[in-house]
């Protein structure tokens, strides 16, 4: 099975040690095509002097990501897209790790949602294979979300970080808000799940927000080590 869990934030090899973390200056390009996580990474880069633009808007090809954990997969993306665009690129790999199913989707979450992106029959097949499995109760029902991003340069330099967010799985999916599986993850702490919550609420930054989200956590690491 995949390792999907989020480990250590220097975990892809080949990173610099953390005293020659290099900082994201000038133009960046969000290495992605899905629009709600490009506007997530947005919000989040609005308070920095950067300019970015998605690799959507340069039209760059989506590379096959074929690493085993979601660093893995992030690096992939960042790189790809600093290669084709000679600028810095920031991707992120986040998915749903259920822990009754052994940790699935996870790396493989936005496959189960299939080539139409339908996270709604995604959601079903989660809810259908705990069922399988007699898991009804919260107890059961754990989860986590996870993020790792990863900027890639030109040059080949590249950073790692990684988080994540404990929760429980929720049947019906409850609110219309977020994308992919939010409706059904409630956060530990939360009485309403991530598709019930604003943008602001999931991911705005201290002292603003709680910075409560997997991609908001790991953002964290990221502006600390490498924004000014």
């Amino acid at each position: 099975m995949p390792d999907n869990s989020p480990r250590d934030d220097t975990a892809c090899s080949g990173l610099p040690p953390r005293g020659t973390r290099r900082k994201i200056a000038g133009r960046l390009v969000i290495a992605s095509h899905n629009r709600g996580k490009i506007a997530e990474l947005r919000d989040m880069l609005a308070p920095y002097p950067i300019e970015t633009v998605s690799a959507a808007e340069l039209n760059l090809p989506e590379p096959e990501e074929t690493g085993k954990t979601f660093r893995d997969n992030a690096r992939i993306k960042a790189e790809a897209a600093a290669r084709a665009s000679g600028l810095p690129a920031l991707a992120d790999d986040s998915g749903l790790a259920v822990d009754a199913l052994g940790g699935e989707p996870g790396i493989y979450s936005a496959r189960w949602a299939g080539a139409d992106k339908n996270f709604h029959r995604a959601m079903e097949i989660v809810e259908d294979r705990l069922r399988q499995r007699g898991a009804t109760t919260p107890l059961q029902r754990t989860a986590r979300f996870v993020a790792a991003l990863c900027v890639a340069w030109p040059d080949d330099h590249v950073e790692a970080f990684a988080d994540s967010v404990l929760g429980t799985i929720v049947w019906p999916p409850r609110g219309d808000k977020g994308f992919g599986y939010d409706p059904i993850f409630q956060p530990d702490g939360e009485l309403r799940t991530f598709g019930e919550m604003s943008a602001e609420e999931k991911h705005d930054l201290p002292p603003r927000g709680k910075g409560l989200s997997h991609r908001a956590r790991a953002f964290m690491k990221l502006a600390e080590a490498c924004l000014a």
